[in-house]
């Protein structure tokens, strides 16, 4: 790789692989400095992963060859690095006159720490570390309640996230692409093959960037149900910031009041990750870790598997397994069932969507299962049980969306109902009401 001796800034891309609209890559560009983009696949995440063929990992490696190839035809390169990022920013640091470094936030656990250790190896060199907010449309402490703290239930989180929208311009562009000329003139980096990174690739088809407008139009009437295309699919892009969460806010604004909410649900849970924690280890409420679930293999494998003799929870389960998708309503329910039919820890659930799902985000995903499981921030949540039957004969009346998961159902070889429903329903309430006293 073509080398400088030139003063450069880092512009270091994690989960927002695009250069359109994004804001800390803006400012790395706008600054006094030439850019390198970076991006580092980092080990201490890929190896916690247990499938070679992760179609998450190949997703990332696809959309890093084609940043690598805009960077190019714009002048400059994206420099790509295999390893723990505190090696490889060492070694960076080293190697180049680093004068800023500049980021996106990232709110997990995980990040926050690597990103704190970062910055403070770039302030041993007296190098600024800049981070921009733009995986959300508000974060930390931009929608609070009147004593500073955050909002724990999303309806009056939602209402003021609403009304500060409509005070300042959060949904204006960044006009990142506009200022490319400032890349730094490096060329010739080489990505590490998935091969050397112990991965292989998939044969995944992955949703399109763009949705038809039509689907956020119609949002409202089509979402419940799975058998139709209603949904955006658009979390996958989300997740790894290959679209930018304000051009969709901004369309959602515009087309489909519904379609906002989803997006200030996501908001709510990064939030709710970010000030407390503690909910990657264990229930929002605490006093819902005296829940005695019954943690049954057996029943959790026939779940995995989709073989619980109820038909919607099983092609939910199968989609899943299939295509790493699984509908948003069909989620709700397949997470009922597995933590209130079969009283099995909603951790047990959480940890197989999260190895599954190609949109795996960690804050929706555990904000939905404690929703689901009733240890979450619902202020009364636990009477909720999902009815299989009447949701199937609610959102897929006519079968369509069984028949395609579920050949078998009908037939001698569908398996019988794993528990009975009133008992299950029963059994749980009792279990819960025991656990809180």
């Amino acid at each position: 790789m073509t080398q400088t001796t030139s003063s450069i800034s880092i512009f270091w891309f994690r989960r927002d692989l695009r250069l359109e609209d994004n804001a800390g890559l803006y400012h790395a560009l706008k600054g006094p400095n030439p850019v390198l983009p970076i991006f580092i696949f980092d080990e201490e995440i890929l190896s916690k992963l247990e499938d070679p063929e992760d179609a998450r990992v190949h997703f990332i490696h696809q959309e890093i060859q084609r940043l690598q190839q805009e960077l190019g035809a714009a002048g400059g390169d994206l420099l790509v690095r295999y390893g723990k990022p505190e090696a490889v920013w060492t070694e960076l640091l080293k190697t180049y006159d680093v004068q800023a470094v500049y980021t996106n936030r990232d709110y997990e656990p995980y990040a926050k720490q690597r990103d704190a250790r970062v910055a403070a190896l770039c302030s041993e060199k007296g190098i600024s570390f800049f981070d921009f907010k733009d995986h959300v449309i508000f974060d930390r402490a931009e929608v609070l309640k009147g004593d500073e703290t955050p909002y724990v239930v999303f309806t009056p989180y939602s209402k003021v996230w609403k009304a500060r929208l409509k005070e300042d311009n959060f949904l204006q562009s960044y006009p990142s692409r506009k200022y490319l000329h400032n890349l730094a003139p490096f060329k010739g980096s080489e990505i590490p093959d998935l091969k050397s990174m112990g991965f292989r690739e998939s044969a995944t088809t992955f949703p399109a960037r763009e949705v038809p407008q039509g689907i956020i139009k119609n949002y409202a009437e089509n979402r419940d149900f799975p058998s139709r295309k209603g949904t955006s699919r658009l979390g996958l892009h989300f997740r790894f910031g290959t679209i930018s969460i304000r051009e969709k806010a901004r369309k959602a604004q515009r087309l489909n009041e519904t379609f906002l909410n989803e997006l200030i649900w996501r908001d709510f849970y990064s939030m709710i990750l970010d000030h407390f924690p503690k909910v990657v280890d264990g229930p929002f409420r605490e006093k819902y870790r005296e829940i005695e679930w019954r943690n049954d293999e057996i029943e959790f494998e026939k779940w995995c598997q989709g073989k619980t003799g109820y038909p919607i929870v099983d092609a939910g389960m199968r989609e899943l397994n299939a295509t790493g998708f699984m509908h948003n309503r069909v989620r709700m329910i397949t997470a009922s069932f597995l933590t209130k039919h079969l009283l099995i820890n909603w951790q047990w659930g959480e940890a197989y969507f999260a190895q599954k799902l190609l949109d795996f985000d960690l804050a929706s995903n555990n904000g939905g299962w404690q929703w689901a499981a009733g240890t979450g921030t619902d202020a009364a949540p636990y009477f909720r049980i999902f009815n299989p039957a009447s949701q199937q004969a609610k959102f897929d009346k006519d079968g369509t969306y069984i028949r395609k998961w579920v050949p078998e159902f009908g037939t001698a070889e569908y398996p019988k109902p794993i528990v009975d429903h009133a008992f299950a329903r029963e059994r749980c309430l009792n279990t819960y009401k025991f656990a809180l006293g």
